[in-house]
């Protein structure tokens, strides 16, 4: 029995049991009830998020906590206009949002969908997938920000708000387990410190051993290893607010590495020992090296309202944050290096330096007229080191192997070059920015928004790429590198290999939105809206740097972008009923671009061309009595490149004009419940269902293999006190045991499979002080 099977079938048994507990439990007696109020910051002031002229999905902590979602990287699970574009380390991944993202390998660019957390825009998108710790709630606001937010924006935003202090002693602490030896603990401590002072500090830790076997090794791999802490000092007293934080953030995984799914030829198929064939259901890889991410993150946030004459706020955010990323990269998926095929391992750490601080003036939002004014100032320092090893024979005088292949004789500096090189990259930006917003109330239903923001960027970036040494004659290689990219020009003194580069840019840029609002009644609200979108300049500063071409900047990418929609609710506000139509076209789109240097397909960012994103969303809850929740969400976005730019050398036009972007499914959709009621006076009993639908889809422009579509059902069953101090939850994931892929590189060569894509089971013990 293979290891998928095994856990199919003790998953079977436990299903069972599971269900026959569900059906012992009784229905209570309906009571009177209504949808839950999130109060939101989607406009930089708290307002009810269905008082929110945009399309925005709040997710409570409870929420997240119900539904397993301890990252980003899943909550797609519950909003199903985002997907995830999963890299083999977490500076490679990025947010899609109605199937607009940047994918992109170069420090020198933005993503299009932007992650705010605390108030503080984050630089990078790999920075965004740590746990997600003691939150209080995540907003996610569809199409483009940038008229309050600004920076990284033109898409979408997720905003992230984490818990504060509170006004009595609370302590938290939950435990959890799950199979493949998954464990993670959190705890958290909050209360008064001083009158109008109060803390919270959470910590919390996390491992997993993973879900895919490396032979070579004999051990499983695509696990992590995951621990924190965070501290939060809150004072509310004599017209001021503020909010000071301090977190510090480590990973250790021993992930992503990509599995064989299709045959590579019956040579390299021998050379895995192992049968390839399985698409997505390959669990095993041969692999010498472990493809690994370490990652630590710390920062500083000061978040300052204060009450100033005039019924206005004062706000005031400064942020710090340190991010270091290292990348260690199986790259050419084989146990050892062999006559004919290349063995590429890379070594890359990301540095990144990020300082911001805004400062904004908000009137009273109950008069007739209400704005806001702010001026944003940013300094991100981004480095890379990256070394990509590689091991060259075109012969070898080693005997055959029993799979076919010659191994390389590693001491023979003949026949066995290796075109090592390393790259140094240290890229400077910038942004400055003047902003404000006004709402006008024409009527008591009739509003009209306007907004506006002047931005400047200034982009600087240093590449230097030095070549290997010649293990025959000690000489720095020249003419072609590693995977295409060049060897480098000349070194002072004589001599080829050194390749020195730098730049700069900069950009003025006005972006905007204009909005009418019409509220008939208290729970009704009809919606338009026209935004434009900005993005800053780029250059595509990677390992795989070529001057000049590279050294021309990457023009801004800006977008236009229509919206009308309703919002509301009824039934006594049993009913929430939500609904948005949009259309968004991008201009001067940044993406990842394959072509041919040296004999190798390499990527390039480039202005891919225009691309345009439309279709719908509808999210409802209904909550029919006390203790039933019932949720649905649904999105289509049809995301096509309407004209991607002609190849430059012979001006033809490109064969993938009107195809689908990349991770871009037409149709994702989401239904769940949530159910609890009382057993006697002592005790609940608590059950939750969700099932989420992701359409067809494929993986990267011009590389990237379909992704089939897939639906997974998630299911949880549990007993707590009456008065919820103490909970006992049973968990199981992928009921339906669907087996999946997040990436498809080569149809089927590389898959990336996530650790959602069996079924397995897990039980969660947490304890409260109230």
């Amino acid at each position: 029995m293979n290891r998928k099977s095994a856990i199919t079938t003790r998953a079977r048994t436990i299903c069972l049991a599971g269900s026959a507990s569900l059906l012992a439990i009784g229905v209570a007696t309906p009571a009177a009830a209504q949808v839950e109020e999130i109060i939101v910051t989607a406009q930089k002031v708290e307002e009810n998020v269905q008082d929110v002229p945009i399309s925005i999905t709040a997710v409570t902590g409870d929420r997240l906590i119900q539904s397993g979602t301890t990252s980003l990287e899943n909550i797609g699970d519950l909003v199903p206009s985002v997907t995830f574009r999963k890299g083999t380390t977490s500076a490679n991944s990025a947010i899609i949002m109605r199937g607009v993202g940047t994918i992109t390998f170069s420090v020198a660019a933005e993503p299009s969908v932007s992650t705010v957390v605390d108030g503080v825009v984050l630089s990078r998108s790999g920075q965004a997938f740590s746990d997600l710790l003691d939150i209080d709630r995540i907003e996610v606001l569809r199409g483009p920000q940038g008229t309050l937010f600004g920076k990284n924006a033109s898409a979408g935003l997720v905003n992230i708000v984490s818990k504060g202090g509170t006004e009595t002693l609370e302590a938290d602490l939950r435990g959890e387990y799950y199979e493949g030896s998954e464990y993670r603990v959190k705890a958290s401590v909050s209360g008064p410190l001083a009158p109008d002072l109060s803390a919270r500090v959470t910590g919390f830790y996390g491992s997993y051993d993973g879900n895919i076997r490396n032979v070579f090794y004999d051990t499983d791999v695509n696990g992590y290893e995951h621990y924190g802490a965070r501290g939060i000092l809150d004072y509310d007293g004599d017209g001021a607010r503020i909010r000071l934080i301090a977190d510090y953030f480590r990973a250790n995984d021993d992930c992503c590495a990509d599995v064989t799914g299709v045959s590579r030829g019956a040579v390299l198929d021998a050379e895995l020992g192992f049968p390839v064939a399985l698409g997505t259901d390959q669990r095993t890889v041969n692999h010498n090296l472990i493809t690994r991410t370490r990652d630590k993150q710390w920062s500083l946030t000061g978040n300052l309202d204060l009450d100033v004459p005039g019924e206005h706020v004062l706000s005031v955010i400064l942020g710090y944050r340190n991010w270091q990323n290292t990348e260690i990269r199986e790259g050419d998926f084989l146990p050892r290096a062999i006559v004919g095929t290349n063995e590429l391992h890379d070594n890359g750490f990301v540095k990144t330096d990020q300082m911001s601080a805004e400062i904004r003036l908000s009137s009273d939002q109950a008069m007739p007229f209400f704005y806001q004014v702010g001026t944003f100032i940013w300094h991100s320092n981004n480095q890379q080191d990256f070394t990509r090893r590689d091991i060259v024979c075109a012969s070898s005088t080693l005997p055959l192997a029993a799979s076919g292949a010659r191994p390389c004789n590693l001491n023979d500096p003949v026949n066995t070059t290796y075109p090592t090189a390393t790259s140094f990259s240290d890229v400077n930006s910038n942004n400055f920015a003047v902003f404000g917003q006004a709402t006008y109330r024409l009527t008591d239903q009739l509003s009209l928004t306007g907004g506006l923001r002047w931005t400047r960027d200034t982009l600087s970036y240093t590449h230097t790429r030095a070549p290997g040494i010649n293990a025959a004659t000690g000489l720095p290689l020249a003419g072609p590198g590693v995977s295409g990219s060049p060897a480098g020009g000349t070194i002072a003194g004589g001599g080829t290999g050194l390749n020195t580069s730098s730049g700069s840019t900069q950009n003025n840029n006005i972006s905007g939105k204009a909005s009418i609002q019409f509220e008939p009644t208290d729970d009704l609200l009809f919606y338009g809206s026209f935004t434009r979108g900005y993005k800053g300049p780029a250059f595509n500063i990677f390992f795989n740097y070529t001057a000049p071409t590279n050294a021309v900047p990457i023009d801004e990418e800006s977008s236009d972008a229509y919206e009308v929609g309703m919002k509301s609710q009824f039934w006594d506000r049993r009913i929430q009923f939500n609904a948005a139509l949009f259309q968004a076209t991008y201009d001067g789109f940044q993406a990842n671009n394959f072509v041919l240097l040296n004999g190798q397909i390499i990527t390039n960012l480039t202005n891919a061309g225009t691309v345009r994103t439309k279709g719908f969303e509808v999210d409802t809850i209904i909550a029919p009595f006390d203790g039933l929740t019932l949720r649905g969400s649904v999105a289509y976005a049809d995301a096509k490149v309407r004209r991607f730019n002609p190849n430059p050398l012979t001006n033809a036009p490109d064969a993938r004009d009107g195809t689908r972007l990349p991770l871009a499914p037409k149709w994702s959709w989401n239904v769940g419940a949530d159910y609890e009621t009382p057993i006697g006076s002592a005790l609940k009993f608590f059950a939750g269902t969700s099932y989420s639908y992701t359409g067809k889809q494929f993986s990267d422009l011009g590389e990237g293999g379909p992704l089939d579509s897939y639906g997974i059902w998630n299911a949880s069953v549990g007993f707590s006190d009456a008065e919820d101090l103490y909970r006992l939850t049973f968990h199981a994931r992928n009921i339906g045991d669907k087996s999946y892929a997040l990436l498809n590189v080569g149809n089927g060569q590389r898959y990336q499979i996530p650790r959602d894509a069996d079924r397995y089971f897990g039980v969660t013990l947490s304890a409260k002080i109230r």
